[in-house]
């Protein structure tokens, strides 16, 4: 077939699954159906390819194009115009052809020459006739009727809301199909939106309005502020006028004017398919994968025409419109309204930058709309520095099963802060965080109060909230009530959910994702942070959880000691996340709800999407980092290649550079086409694919990752050396460098007889470090570290400190004795000292006739980098790790002669001038 003749075909087929009957005009019969479509309709200025009968009377015409890409479909728009204006051969009844279409079998536009400044638009399908029919029976158009707002009463309205109201009734009588209400948490969002569609239905005459969630919860919540809601100018409320609907089935009742569905069972709507109702308790923020399945792609269903919904709000859109989410909204021919407080570069993207109301959340504070935030910081020593594990019999614990076993160590551990709760628990952690926020709570963060302010505590993992329930019910002498998980996998979290918002008990409550966003908790007055959060828009969302207003009386209810209305709440950051930096997108591989299980299976099952594929990518990039040498060489084995290399092909698979470099090879020309490039694609991520169809291979990585357990570190009690409220952190870094002072100066003799860290030459350094770290844990017992003592530098004299996110070495204390002692005019870690000098030395040394060879070149920089810990080396020092695996000694004196002792000495004493 032709081109065209395959356009004519998709469009033939289209028209009669929105119901009309198509006929050519040998078999012409215009009232054989309420909706007839005629093929070639001649008209005074030629056959027509598509005539519209409703009735037996033509109202519309469709423009066909054979333009696949639908790249000049707009061009079309003039003739569909012409046959518009044109006279139907042999109709003798009065009509007026209102509606045109242009269309190619995958694009179709669609203009109503009715409204006021027609303008076409993409639609997904054409109307049904039964839906033309009722645009012709009504008044006038609904975007006609958006132009005559009246206006609005504004009793008992806030400013913000106001101008979002009359912003948006003034882009949407402009035509402008797409809104976005950016409006801080608490300054009432729902309810301004509530307000739109109470005008938008009654002034603009729209027949439904889809308002779309991402969770039960919310969805809940919606529910609650619709059926609450009174109009001003009217004494019933919404519910009474409008009918109300929140979906819990397949099934959408065609006399409600407002439905409320999660934007998953929509889609599952439009698939024909029955949700489960799990999928609803996830936000659409957690997911790395757009679904369980295979992508399926939203296809025309008759019950639910494009033409259902006028309007759709999203609540919550800077997280729930994408990927293959999208397709509900590019479905339904529907003004869109997205409501939100924290947007992103996406969010402003997908509504057109069409921000009708900005309210931020800085204004919201100045203007009493939402409650401001103290910020108490409390650092602990594991937290800031990690801790080591002697080899020793230990206890672990199985992430998932939390079995517990006792087994020995293999080699000593050191853990980093960002291990805590994941691979490593310690619960000494755990317990002087939440025993330190017991501590202050009535003397210094509520001190006016006799009971336990509403809290909630964000956790890393599920399996950290657990650690975390326990662990604040030992601190705080309490029961079962007192602290509760709110997690997807805990119990009737809903109903816990419901007695946190409203009831007495319970008093903390501790999530991972479920209630960090969108939730309403009016009462919460404290946050824990026990988690970083590296996005900047989600970490804003957490904080929304506690700056809602609330009046006295009603924070009473719930915190009865309260004698005041709800004027600040208190983040208590046990993680530095106030202070570390965020990016604008949120990383979206922390409570995942595929799992990878799941997320292979898909894969086998024939996923070859772009989220599936980097989501498994990311997966098996984390599970290569935590496996042992002899799991890796396994892996290779098992699946054929090494896991680092299968995550680099599953991202390769959607590499635009890599692919258009294959299909430069494979078709042998310089500038592939784009269905070469597409080919290859497919080709590249069949082939990464493929491992994942074999059960062996998917068991065998379903399997390593189970095998790994937690250490549980009850070996390494913490202790705070920090808690006190931001605002003072300036004095605070005042009294920590004088306690350092004085230390120095009650220490002056120890110091000085360890010379090295005051001398600027010397010959024969005793070796110090033993003496160096007992010096050390004199200064720990003064409350003062040298991470601490680092900050606290930084803080008074930022100019002169270098700030590096290493952690800081016993060495470096050395490095800070000389800065305070004026004999360093700044503070920079010991060991870019010693870097430093070592180039300038081996500079020195190789202007001369001789130079050092490559071997040589690398036994002197594992010689520097043993100094930069451990301030110098002595011979015997080379027969111990990492030197022994190049020979030690002995291959020390082949590679340097009899020199070497020469060498070791002039090192020791060069490189930590």
């Amino acid at each position: 077939m032709t081109p065209e003749q395959k356009a004519r075909e998709a469009i033939d087929q289209r028209l009669i699954q929105s119901g009309w009957i198509l006929q050519d005009m040998r078999q012409l019969n215009p009232m054989a159906a309420p909706g007839v479509a005629v093929r070639e309709f001649p008209t005074s200025t030629g056959p027509v390819d598509y005539a519209l009968f409703i009735d037996g009377i033509p109202i519309g015409v469709v423009e066909a194009k054979a333009d696949e890409k639908g790249e000049n479909i707009t061009t079309a728009e003039a003739q569909s115009s012409r046959y518009a204006r044109s006279t139907f051969k042999w109709v003798k009844t009065d009509y007026r052809i209102r509606f045109a279409y242009e269309a190619t079998g995958k694009l179709t536009r669609f203009t109503d020459y009715k409204d006021q400044k027609y303008r076409s638009r993409r639609i997904f399908s054409f109307h049904r006739p039964e839906s033309l029919r009722e645009l012709l029976r009504q008044g006038d158009t609904i975007r006609n009727n958006m132009k005559h707002f009246p206006p609005l009463d504004t009793s008992g309205f806030r400013d913000c809301q106001i101008t979002a109201i009359r912003n948006l009734e003034q882009s949407f009588g402009e035509n402008r199909p797409r809104a976005l209400i950016q409006m801080a948490t608490g300054a009432g969002k729902t309810f301004t939106a509530i307000t739109a569609v109470y005008r938008l239905l009654k002034y603009a005459k729209i027949n439904r309005v889809l308002f779309l969630v991402d969770t039960k919860g919310l969805g809940e919540q919606a529910e609650r502020e619709f059926l609450a809601y009174r109009p001003n100018d009217d004494n019933r409320s919404f519910s009474q006028i409008y009918g109300v609907r929140r979906l819990k089935s397949s099934y959408i009742p065609n006399d409600v004017q407002v439905c409320i569905s999660t934007i998953q069972r929509m889609y599952s709507i439009l698939r024909g398919e029955e949700l489960d109702e799990s999928a609803e308790q996830t936000s659409l923020n957690e997911l790395t994968t757009a679904d369980r399945q295979p992508v399926k792609e939203v296809v025309y269903n008759e019950k639910y025409p494009p033409e259902f919904f006028d309007c759709i709000i999203i609540d919550e859109c800077h997280r729930s419109i994408y990927n293959v989410w999208q397709q509900v909204l590019d479905y339904f021919d529907a003004f869109l309204i997205g409501l939100t407080a924290t947007p992103d570069k996406r969010t402003f993207a997908f509504f057109n930058e069409n921000v009708v109301s900005e309210y931020p959340r800085e204004q919201a504070i100045i203007d009493g709309v939402n409650v401001g935030e103290d910020i108490f910081l409390i650092e602990t020593q594991v937290t800031q520095s990690g801790a080591h594990i002697m080899k020793q019999m230990i206890e672990y614990r199985n992430r998932l099963s939390r079995e517990k076993r006792w087994k020995q160590m293999d080699e000593d551990v050191d853990y980093r802060p960002a291990q805590l709760d994941r691979d490593i628990v310690n619960p000494s952690q755990i317990r002087t965080v939440i025993r330190s926020f017991r501590e202050n709570l009535f003397s210094k963060l509520f001190p006016r109060r006799r009971e336990v302010p509403k809290t909630l505590i964000f956790a890393k993992t599920d399996s950290h909230a657990d650690d975390i329930v326990q662990i604040v019910r030992e601190e705080f002498g309490e029961g079962n009530e007192f602290c509760q998980k709110i997690t997807y996998s805990a119990q009737d979290p809903e109903g816990v959910l419901s007695s946190f918002r409203n009831s007495y008990n319970p008093r903390i409550a501790v999530t991972v994702d479920m209630i960090a966003t969108g939730t309403d908790v009016k009462p919460i007055e404290c946050l824990i942070f026990m988690r970083d959060v590296r996005s900047r828009n989600y970490f804003e969302q957490m904080k929304g959880r506690g700056t809602r207003v609330l009046s006295k009386d009603d924070l009473q209810k719930v915190t009865p000691s309260a004698t005041e209305n709800k004027d600040h709440f208190v983040i208590v950051d046990a993680v530095g996340v106030t202070t570390s930096k965020k990016s604008d997108t949120r990383v979206l591989e922390r409570k995942p709800s595929v799992s990878l299980k799941e997320l292979m299976l898909n894969v086998a099952l024939g996923a070859r999407d772009e989220n599936t594929l980097t989501s498994l990518a990311g997966r098996i990039i984390r599970l290569n980092s935590q496996m042992s040498p002899g799991e890796r060489k396994e892996f290779t084995e098992v699946v054929g290649l090494p896991a680092n290399k299968l995550a680099e092909e599953l991202l390769d698979a959607f590499d635009e550079d890599v692919l258009t470099a294959a299909a430069r090879e494979k078709f042998h020309t310089q500038e592939p086409t784009a269905e070469q490039v597409q080919s290859v694609q497919k080709e590249a991520a069949a082939q990464t694919a493929a491992p994942f169809c074999r059960p062996e291979v998917r068991d065998f990585i379903e399997n390593v990752r189970r095998s790994h357990e937690q250490i549980i570190d009850n070996t390494n009690p913490d202790t705070v050396l920090f808690a006190g409220f931001d605002a003072q952190k300036e004095q605070t870094a005042q009294r920590v460098i004088q306690t350092f002072r004085d230390f120095i100066q009650e220490h002056k003799d120890e110091i000085i007889a360890l010379r090295i860290l005051y001398s600027q030459t010397y010959q024969d350094r005793p070796m110090v470090l033993e003496k160096l770290k007992a010096l050390y844990e004199k200064l720990r017992e003064k409350g003062v570290t040298l991470e601490r003592l680092w900050d606290c530098y930084a803080i008074q004299k930022p100019e002169k400190v270098k700030q590096t996110s290493a952690v800081r070495q016993l060495a470096d204390l050395v490095s800070l004795v000389r800065f305070e002692m004026g004999e360093a005019d700044s503070l920079q870690p010991f060991a870019d000292k010693v870097n430093y000098n070592f180039q300038q030395w081996t500079f020195r040394r190789n202007a001369g006739a001789v130079h050092f060879t490559p071997e040589q070149m690398e036994w002197l920089q594992l010689v520097k980098d043993h100094i930069a810990t451990s301030l110098s080396i002595q011979k015997e020092d080379l027969d111990l790790s990492p030197f022994d695996r190049r020979g030690g000694l002995g291959r020390f004196y082949q590679v340097f002669g009899d020199k070497y002792e020469e060498i070791l000495w002039e090192m020791n004493r060069e490189l930590v001038a």
